[in-house]
């Protein structure tokens, strides 16, 4: 939950980033608070790409 959690807050804040152009990263819009929140969640909660090998062990012992 935390991989899918941390993806889909990237994806969506990226979107929302893409939508308002380069004036979304003012400060003064909440998106770029959002933006940053985003990135931040990856790396916070162990970056994704430790998340996904800890899923992939876990298959794998389980089912190998």
């Amino acid at each position: 939950m935390k991989l899918f959690g941390a993806e889909v807050y990237n994806r969506v804040a990226d979107k929302a980033l893409q939508v308002r152009g380069g004036i979304g990263y003012i400060v003064d819009y909440p998106i770029e608070r959002y933006y940053r929140d985003a990135r931040i969640a990856r790396i916070y909660e162990r970056t994704s790409e430790i998340q996904k090998n800890i899923i992939a062990g876990r298959l794998s012992k389980e089912y190998f």
